[in-house]
């Protein structure tokens, strides 16, 4: 281990191996950090704070600190975050809380620029990237590979499908479907997510059948979406993207105000 004579190790807390903590930075009692993470300068890691492998975490971020909730009460919460995660200067990721199932969680392979806030009981999957000063309400969950881009604002409880790119500026107060290109205010489906998709390896004909798929349910004269959907999944039952697409459609109208997370509260 490397940790700077200026920064500050809580006796009771947990540092793997190779682990290094710069000038200034704070490890609070109940963290436990694994092998091979680099933490720079002023960092602050505190609650009960849980973070795996070979993370870096940059300038004034601060991690596992209370949530910003009224009815959170210093109930005992955490924080859970995954590997190989860069999380870069300024960010601020807060503890779960008792309503929302006790854990903020993190998975593996993220960027999270600077100045992005992460609240309470949010669930980031894997290989998900996160521009500058991206503000995220409690309860929200980001599937796997999105990417969001700088100064977005998303709504508690809101769903970001996988595979999706929301653009810069946009305001996000619905769940936004998978595989697609969401942008403006308000926030619209614009089209399907096909550069996202190709870096992902999906193959062209497997993008075809997203796109056709977009055409049909966002075509200006569809008049029963739900009839649309039934056909859809029925045309293409071996097909797990539009299993996918269609099922997350169809979770959208059970939660208030097309939030299906909304329906788990």
């Amino acid at each position: 281990m490397k940790i700077d004579k200026r920064a500050y190790v809580h006796p009771d807390a947990q540092l793997g191996k190779d682990v290094e903590v710069g000038p200034f930075s704070y490890i609070d009692k109940n963290v436990t950090i694994g092998d091979g993470c680099i933490l720079k300068n002023c960092v602050t890691v505190t609650g009960k704070t849980n973070i795996g492998k070979n993370n870096k975490i940059y300038h004034n971020a601060v991690v596992g600190s209370d949530p910003q909730d009224f009815t959170f009460k210093g109930e005992e919460t955490k924080l859970s975050i995954g590997d190989n995660n860069v999380i870069r200067e300024c960010v601020t990721i807060n503890l779960g809380t008792s309503k929302g199932g006790g854990e903020t969680i993190i998975g593996n392979n993220n960027l999270i620029m600077a100045c992005t806030h992460i609240a309470h009981d949010c669930i980031i999957e894997d290989g998900v990237i996160i521009a500058n000063s991206v503000l995220f309400g409690g309860h929200i969950k980001v599937e796997r590979n999105a990417n969001i881009m700088g100064l977005v604002g998303i709504n508690p409880f809101v769903t970001v499908g996988r595979f999706t790119y929301v653009g810069g500026l946009t305001r996000i107060v619905q769940d936004v479907p998978p595989f697609m290109i969401v942008e403006g205010h308000p926030s619209k489906v614009r089209q399907v997510n096909v550069v996202g998709l190709k870096r992902g390896g999906y193959k062209d004909e497997e993008i075809s059948v997203i796109k056709e798929a977009y055409k049909r349910i966002y075509r200006p004269d569809v008049l029963n979406r739900r009839q649309e959907l039934e056909n859809l999944q029925n045309e293409n039952s071996n097909n797990p993207d539009i299993k996918i697409l269609v099922d997350f459609l169809r979770n959208m109208e059970k939660g208030k105000h097309g939030r299906f997370r909304e329906s788990l509260r």
